[in-house]
């Protein structure tokens, strides 16, 4: 797009443009600027300076801040020869300025330039979209082969157990839609962040991993566990803690969803009131994501039959939830479950064991 209000420089510089290119006639810089953002956009903006009404500086910097026509190139052809002009130019955001009168190998050199340039350019984000895409798509990939290697791993354990698959994805359910309630409440604002709380949701599968170590003769005991077999099934919890923690030590560096896979292992059995396992934690002294996975994985339970006990009705489990308030969760845990119990009930449904 040629920009200029004299005939005759517009003359001179279509005459030289027309063989190899097509040309476009702006004589004005509000008219220039409708065109330059009107498809078929120009691929380069040939620019005078002293035009009426806005100036080539003022329409130079427009473009560049309109990230429709950002990327077109400016050259300023103008009789402005002074330093001060040029730099002015290119601080507007030109990308070549001419001087006139106008020399038409430099013109045509320049022109040309500038059309590779802009033509490279485009390539290249070209480039960068499809890399960037491949690799969004790789990571998708990798993350749902990651989901797809915990659930399974998390199964062993809960197999063993007698208990299902469908107990991992509720939970996990469970977890994540806890954590959104609560994203934004005081206690927990600030570590609830979108990245925390999906690493809680593909990290929860493992809460229970520990129970691979646990003898058969206890975990599947059908009747009441004796106090020397309780402690032995107690120690689920540092079996888990210390297989994740091998392999955070394995991976060699920070791994958010396995530090709080860990978290969640050791600490889902911990009490608010400190009477909890493994450590004897209380209150604000147990991991917040294991306070999470306390309520999701106690109201699993006692909706789920198990061998040695009938499933709670969904009502009777909501209450028996209010009734740990402040003893076995935290309050403030315990506060959005209640206000969210239906939505419980309905991921409970949508998840439910094959009958």
């Amino acid at each position: 797009m040629i920009v200029d209000d004299a005939p005759a420089n517009i003359q001179i510089v279509h005459a030289l443009l027309r063989e190899e290119y097509q040309t476009k006639i702006a004589t004005d810089g509000e008219r220039a600027l409708v065109m330059a953002a009107t498809q078929p956009a120009p691929q380069l903006i040939l620019l005078d300076i002293l035009l009426p009404g806005l100036d080539g500086y003022a329409v130079c910097t427009r473009l560049k801040n309109d990230p429709k026509t950002a990327e077109i190139p400016v050259i300023f052809i103008t009789s402005k020869v002074d330093l001060e002009d040029e730099i002015r130019g290119f601080q507007a955001g030109g990308a070549d300025y001419i001087t006139k009168p106008i020399s038409p190998p430099i013109l045509l050199a320049r022109v040309k330039t500038q059309l590779l340039l802009a033509e490279a350019r485009a390539q290249l984000r070209d480039q960068n979209a499809i890399l960037e895409r491949k690799v969004q798509e790789r990571t998708l990939e990798l993350a749902k082969v990651q989901e797809a290697t915990l659930l399974a791993f998390g199964s062993l354990a809960e197999t063993r157990d007698n208990e299902t698959g469908n107990h991992l994805r509720r939970t996990q359910q469970y977890v994540r839609a806890l954590a959104r309630k609560l994203q934004h409440h005081p206690a927990y604002q600030g570590y609830l962040s979108d990245q925390v709380i999906d690493s809680l949701f593909r990290s929860a599968p493992l809460h229970d991993v520990g129970k691979v170590g646990i003898p058969d003769r206890i975990l599947l005991k059908p009747g009441k566990l004796t106090d020397s077999e309780y402690e032995i099934m107690k120690t689920h919890s540092q079996l888990g803690h210390d297989a994740i923690a091998a392999a955070e030590k394995h991976l060699g560096q920070f791994s958010e969803f396995l530090s709080l896979a860990r978290e969640i292992a050791y600490g889902h059995h911990e009490r608010w009131d400190g009477s909890g396992y493994p450590q004897g934690l209380r209150g604000e002294e147990i991991p917040r994501s294991a306070r999470l996975m306390a309520v999701a994985d106690v109201y699993d339970a006692l909706i789920s039959e198990r061998v040695y006990k009938r499933a709670f009705p969904h009502h009777e489990a909501v209450e028996e939830i209010r009734k740990g308030r402040g003893t076995q969760f935290d309050p403030v845990v315990v506060d959005a479950f209640l206000e969210m119990a239906a939505e419980f009930h309905a991921m409970a449904q949508q998840f439910a064991d094959p009958s």
